[in-house]
């Protein structure tokens, strides 16, 4: 069911289905709430399912030109707040995972799991940053060209062939994205801190979801990264983008995640 919430006026936008102990889904970068449809029906058989659009994306509203990870934390925690959820297994696609991470570290208490889908705890490098800015100055003048130039890239070669008509379907969400949630976020994820203590110093169940061919994260980076922090690790076949790659593969990991938890 679609509801929203006014967070410092401004719209959140989620849907809450099932009964059950409660799962959050985060989507990423130029996507929405609704990336998990494929995924929700399962999970919310015997499961509260939440999923919320991030500041700028979907139904939700802008907050400034600055989306920082942790006020996007805050407005999903001002949801579960509002709803009187005390704990939740979360799962972050990339950006989405940004966001967990910062939620987890404000509220660590309401942590079952985390599972990061095709995410890092670790902060951008240099020459990622860099690309941010450069994304954001190329925005201004041309979104829609920026954003079908950042999405596609997210995939796979196989991928581009294989799955013609979702990656179609998916662009044409992204291209819904308004510059201001763009740049907003852009922002956010540039400036966002190193998390990886985070996940060391937790106490609830971790896992990371790597894309074998994921041309944004490094999937030996990301081997390492679990390890580091004793997390879980599943590596599906495809890119960035596993809801569209590899999608009953990683149903089947998402179910045996929330059954750890």
């Amino acid at each position: 069911m679609e509801k929203w919430l006014l967070f410092k006026n401004t719209k959140i936008s989620y849907t809450d289905s099932g009964k059950g102990a409660t799962v959050l889904f985060l989507h990423g970068f130029l996507e929405n709430k609704h990336m998990w449809n494929e995924i929700i029906p399962m999970v919310s058989k015997n499961k509260r399912v939440l999923a919320i659009d991030l500041l700028g994306h979907g139904q939700s509203g802008s907050l400034g030109y600055i989306h920082t990870m942790e006020i996007m934390a805050e407005a999903v925690f001002a949801v579960l707040k509002s709803l009187r959820i005390r704990k939740i297994t979360l799962i972050g696609h990339s950006m989405g995972g940004y966001v967990s991470l910062a939620l987890a570290e404000k509220k660590p208490e309401m942590i079952k799991g985390l599972c990061l889908l095709n995410s890092t705890a670790n902060s951008d490098n240099t020459s990622r940053k860099k690309l941010r800015l450069r994304a954001n100055k190329m925005a201004q003048l041309n979104l829609s060209n920026v954003v079908r130039m950042s999405f596609i890239n997210l995939f796979s070669e196989k991928s581009k062939c294989d799955y013609k008509a979702e990656i179609q379907n998916a662009l044409n969400d992204a291209l819904k994205t308004p510059l201001q949630g763009y740049i907003a976020c852009q922002e956010g994820m540039r400036i966002r801190p190193n998390r990886m203590t985070v996940l060391k110093n937790s106490s609830f169940k971790k896992m990371f979801i790597l894309g074998k061919k994921d041309p944004v994260l490094s999937l030996k980076k990301g081997i390492e990264e679990a390890q580091e922090t004793q997390s879980e690790t599943v590596v599906l076949l495809g890119g960035h983008m596993s809801h569209i790659e590899n999608t009953n593969n990683l149903k089947a990991a998402i179910r045996a995640f929330i059954k750890l938890c």
